[in-house]
């Protein structure tokens, strides 16, 4: 999930702000700078010039043909149209001739990379909500869109979409924990009259129940269902207590004309274990507690016998007026994004494996066809140098990894892991932290990349922990730490330790009580950690201030702690220097510290952080490389930057840059948006 709303979408810069190499920053130190040996080798100021180097853009890295959202959608003369969104930067609205199963819209959605949900109004109009926070607006089969703007203030990611009547779309929003309507008339209002539910952040889900008018909204990251008024803004609560431990009304449809009252089918989640509940919504009882479902594309047959739906790769039905009775498998096909009924035709699909499949059950007989989706370059999630100096990236929120070789200067694209959140090296080996649900893994270079042979192999899912944004090796020991940010809705980061030669990984839980371990590096077998205030998102901190803490490797203790920054709340980055100073960055300022007199040597600020924006969560926002010219690198606060260690003094290189590894060639690659970049000092 930024990315989703984890990074900011860079926009694409494609050459070098001019006069910016020359704009220097020299910011006050809080302690004099102490006597000993430099970080510079003899005379490296006077053969490094800061400002000068070659910028190189080589190009985009990670692609994918990733869709979310689907509907099928009618245009004004009546033909079919199977419309989707295939991620990327931008993100591309699909429209295809379900008849010819040809492509005949192809939208780009400005600013935005993605989206969860489309729908269709009452009166013909296909909604399409980003991730962004705009509100897209198209007339099936034409080659227009129209871009309504942000939906409410300060709502920067929409969710779930439904249409109510005459014409008015409903939808949810994040991080205000909203519900707004729109309306070609109206415009946008807050049907809510503010959060649904005081101190969350997300209406995940959303349905429009025709009969009553009501609307049900599914809330994260600690559940609630909540029955909404759009016209009186009236909320009512109606999640049994049971089910509140969980984290998210992740998904939810509507069974309408069922025998007893119209259910609703919702599915809750919490670490990747879910459930999904039948509701009678005349009783607001729970009727029936089920499996792991495609619950958003779950649909009755006409006769409202029986609810279709996908869950483990196969198309099964199952009959709610007889709880003893079994679901049937009726074929195999990739997970359903949304079901439609045609008369005489059966039911119709659009699945994740980017197919429309239609099945007709008095026949028995079903239909196929694979849709041509492009792969778009979606936005570089992390980068690392590998063990053979090529260069790793990954892929935000479609996953999969691009690896560049500078020597000659071209990428290859490795399929099958997920969202990385961080990668580490230790010999031949890559150990990559995935998200979601804290899976960790471990690639042996020296073999090929092949999942159906478990290279890379999946070392461990971690209870209760999400993103292992923070990994290094231990060389001495020749462990792998792994630090954790936990679950949404939780404190608490747990720092994990993997011994290769044995497969054993040892959690030692939350050694920072209530803070995530976002920022790991080694000295011999001392692991020095940074923490962030922030854990899981939906959870409220209860620490004040980020925190530096050393991890003893051979006894498996914590030998101290520190705030390194007083009011930080988080030191997202940390860097043992060849002179044996420890620099890290917290709260906006660079810092030195001396691991041997255990205190701060010098603070300077590399950027400001208003009061407003000091209150929205981290978890990375720096890195640094201590180059062998002699300087330190770094990024922070979307800059590359540099500093003499010898003087402090701070110079901007460029802008729009964030993300930094060093190459074996002695270069400094970062990223813009989805493009790779490299810096030649």
């Amino acid at each position: 999930m930024k990315k989703h709303i984890l990074l900011c979408s860079l926009g694409l810069v494609l050459c070098s702000l001019p006069g910016w190499g020359q704009t220097k920053q020299t910011a006050q130190t809080a302690a004099a700078p102490r006597e000993g040996k430099s970080v510079l080798p003899k005379d490296a100021a006077a053969r490094a010039t800061a400002g000068a180097g070659k910028f190189t853009d080589l190009g985009p890295q990670v692609g994918a043909a990733a869709i979310q959202g689907s509907v099928f959608a009618k245009d004004d003369r009546g033909r079919e149209m199977a419309y989707t969104v295939v991620r990327g930067e931008p993100a591309h609205l699909l429209g295809y001739d379900v008849q010819t199963n040809k492509l005949v819209v192809d939208l780009p959605l400005e600013k935005t990379d993605g989206v969860w949900d489309l729908a269709v109004s009452s009166d013909g109009w296909l909604y399409v909500p980003s991730a962004s926070g705009y509100l897209f607006k198209h007339r099936p089969g034409t080659q227009q869109i129209e871009n309504l703007g942000y939906t409410l203030p300060g709502e920067t990611y929409l969710w779930d979409l439904a249409a109510g009547k005459d014409g008015e779309i409903f939808g949810a929003s994040y991080p205000g924990c909203r519900v707004f309507r729109y309306h070609p008339k109206d415009g946008f209002s807050d049907v809510g009259k503010g959060p649904l539910v005081e101190g969350e952040k997300y209406v995940r889900s959303l349905v429009y129940h025709e009969k009553t008018g009501k609307i049900y909204a599914g809330v994260g990251s600690h559940a609630h269902l909540v029955e909404l008024d759009p016209r009186t803004g009236e909320k009512t609560e109606f999640l049994p207590q049971e089910f509140k431990s969980h984290e998210f009304v992740y998904n939810m449809s509507l069974l309408p004309g069922m025998k007893g009252g119209d259910r609703l089918l919702a599915l809750i989640t919490s670490g990747g274990e879910n459930k999904s509940l039948v509701i009678n919504l005349k009783t607001k009882k729970v009727e029936q507690v089920l499996g792991n479902l495609d619950v958003r594309s779950a649909s009755l047959s006409p006769d409202k016998r029986l609810m279709y739906y996908t869950s483990n790769g196969k198309l099964h039905t199952l009959n709610l007026a007889k709880p003893a009775e079994q679901a049937k498998e009726v074929m195999a096909t990739s997970g359903a994004i949304t079901m439609n009924w045609s008369k005489g035709e059966g039911l119709s699909m659009i699945t994740s494996g980017k197919e429309v499949v239609k099945y007709n059950p008095a026949t028995g007989k079903s239909t196929v066809a694979k849709l041509d989706v492009p792969e778009l370059p979606i936005p570089i999630q992390s980068i690392m140098s590998g063990p053979d100096g090529r260069i790793w990236t990954a892929g935000y929120v479609a996953g999969g990894h691009g690896v560049f070789d500078p020597a000659t200067g071209k990428t290859v694209t490795l399929k099958g892991l997920h969202q990385t959140e961080g990668m580490a090296v230790q010999g031949s080996r890559i150990f990559f932290g995935v998200y979601p649900h804290g899976r960790l893994y471990v690639y042996d270079t020296q073999k090929p990349w092949d999942m159906a042979q478990q290279n890379p192999r999946l070392i461990q899912q971690v209870q209760g922990q999400s993103r292992p944004f923070a990994i290094t090796s231990a060389d001495a020991k020749g462990t792998m730490f792994f630090g954790m940010v936990p679950e949404y809705g939780l404190l608490g980061g747990s720092l994990l330790e993997y011994d290769p030669q044995s497969d054993k990984l040892v959690d030692h839980k939350a050694v920072m009580e209530n803070q995530s371990i976002v920022a790991l590096c080694h000295q011999k077998n001392m692991v020095f950690g940074g923490t962030s205030v922030w854990g899981g998102i939906g959870a409220h901190p209860t620490e004040q201030e980020g925190k530096l803490f050393v991890w003893d490797a051979t006894t498996g203790k914590k030998v101290f702690e520190t705030v390194p920054v007083p009011g930080a709340k988080a030191v997202t980055c940390l860097k043992v220097a060849p002179d044996g100073k420890l620099w890290g960055v917290a709260g906006g300022t660079l810092f030195t510290y001396s691991i041997e007199e255990k205190k701060v040597l010098t603070r300077h600020e590399l950027y400001f952080i208003s009061e407003e924006r000091a209150n929205n969560f981290v978890w990375r926002d720096a890195f640094l490389v201590m180059h062998p010219n002699g300087l330190v690198y770094g990024t922070a606060n979307d800059e590359l930057f540099v500093v003499n260690p010898e003087t402090m003094e701070i110079q901007k290189l460029e802008k729009n840059a964030s993300l930094l590894t060093l190459g074996k060639d002695n270069k400094l690659y970062f990223r813009r948006g989805t493009h790779l970049w490299s810096y030649e000092p």
